[in-house]
């Protein structure tokens, strides 16, 4: 909350008062007057215009708002449950004149999507044991969502679906949770790839290339150990018995060859004196 300097005045007096003879009235010879001092005033801190105040409808007209926007005040005022600190739930937040409250609410979808992964058609057993990356297919399907209608005149909370977000979930499932504005997304909004174990943003968030501009905020809960995936998306070994990938060294040179299999050099012609 912006602070509100305090207006602090001091008025220090040092004053004789003389009788008519020259004497004060204690007796003492009489001191001259000093005179009064006044430190100065300090002018007052004006307090800052907060980012949405409201005018005497009681409310912040965003009548005239573009898309983009909309979007942006999403984004900063609903919190994903990684963000959270009290569990796992998205939390809308109200705090008047800093996100509104709005005259015109906002329509925002909360999506929760179930994700199944796969090891892709041709990926054998060694490709898997060995630790290298291997690649990977998805299945996404809506699990819940739900309508709000923002203007930050209310706090909202939402739960996670709990079987979506379970302890004990498939190891070949993930969660990926979306915040829209506007309508639900459509299929050919969702994201045509996913990454495992890829770039992470300040809240250890993985990154998800949504095809939609309407997307405010998502958050993606990846898949315990996607390794052990069959094509179908079935869990065919126990995760501590298969690697993760990448966390086994892998040879670079395989075999005797050098640099690699596929490179061969001639040394006679390397070294050969080159003709006269």
């Amino acid at each position: 909350m912006p602070a509100v300097a305090a207006l602090a005045v001091a008025v220090l007096f040092t004053a004789g008062c003389s009788s008519a003879e020259g004497t004060s009235l204690s007796g003492d010879p009489s001191e001259s007057a000093t005179a009064a001092s006044e430190s100065p005033i300090p002018s007052p801190t004006p307090s800052p215009t907060p980012p949405y105040p409201t005018g005497a409808s009681g409310c912040h007209d965003n009548k005239g708002w573009t898309a983009q926007e909309s979007r942006d005040w999403v984004e900063r005022f609903i919190d994903t449950p990684k963000e959270n600190y009290d569990g796992d739930e998205v939390n809308v937040i109200s705090l008047p004149g800093y996100n509104g409250p709005l005259c015109r609410k906002i329509t925002v979808q909360v999506e929760f999507w179930k994700l199944v992964y796969g090891v892709a058609d041709g990926a054998d057993g060694e490709r898997l044991s060995d630790g290298t990356q291997p690649s990977y297919y998805f299945d996404i399907r809506r699990v819940k969502r739900v309508e709000l209608q923002a203007d930050a005149s209310s706090e909202r909370t939402i739960a996670v679906p709990a079987s979506l977000y379970a302890a004990d979930r498939s190891p070949c499932v993930g969660a990926l949770l979306s915040v829209t504005v506007g309508k639900p997304l459509k299929s050919k909004e969702l994201p045509e790839e996913v990454e495992v174990g890829g770039d992470k943003d300040l809240w250890g968030r993985a990154t998800v290339d949504f095809r939609s501009k309407r997307v405010a905020d998502y958050e993606l809960s990846e898949p315990s150990a996607p390794q052990v995936c069959s094509p179908d998306g079935k869990p065919t070994a126990d995760p501590a018995d298969v690697p993760a990938p990448g966390s086994q060294p892998i040879d670079p040179y395989p075999t005797d060859l050098f640099p690699t299999p596929d490179v061969s050099l001639d040394y006679d012609d390397i070294f050969r004196s080159p003709t006269p």
